[in-house]
Formats: C-alpha cells, structure tokens, sequence
C-alpha cells in the first residue's frame, strides 16, 4: 500500500510540473502571435485606393448595396494583390 501512495504522489508531482510549464511557456509565446497578428492587420489596412481592382470592388459593392445584393458578382483575379484589393474595395463600397 505504501508504494502505491508514493507512486501517487510522483505521478501528481509530475503532471502539475507539466502543467506548470506549459503554461508559462504558453505565456511566453503569446507575444509571437500578437506580431503575427500586427502584421496581418497592416496588410488589411493597405491603401488600395488607386487601384483599380479596388475601385471595381467599389464600385460593385455601391451597385449590389443599393440593389440590396449580396456579392452578387464573384471575381477571381489571377494575382493576389488584385484579388485582395478588390474584395477590400467591395466590402467598403458595399458598406461592411
């Protein structure tokens, strides 16, 4: 009976020093994630505002808002920057 305790006891010594740890290292990564997060947002707040994809979105998103449509035309654009700026254009012309 007495091992049984002792094995216990290390078991439950051993599970909280994981517990312990991972979360300080979850609080030691959490800054990482937040740059990440920074970044990202940068790219959405890009000035679009002279392109031209986005001035369709713009466009588009205007005519389908006052229709009450919703993304009634979907485009695919073959660069990703065209694609990215158009849909920021839309979302703002269709006011979201």
């Amino acid at each position: 009976m007495r091992m049984n305790f002792q094995h216990c006891v290390r078991v439950l010594a051993v599970t909280a020093g994981i517990g312990i740890s991972g979360g300080a290292l979850q609080v030691m990564a959490s800054p990482v994630f937040q740059d990440q997060n920074q970044d990202s947002t940068k790219n959405k707040d890009q000035d679009y505002s002279k392109n031209k994809r986005y001035q369709q979105g713009m466009r588009e998103g205007q005519d389908d808002h006052a229709h009450n449509r919703d993304h009634s035309k979907k485009r695919h654009f073959t660069k990703d920057e065209d694609q990215k700026a158009y849909e920021a254009g839309y979302q703002k012309g269709h006011g979201n």
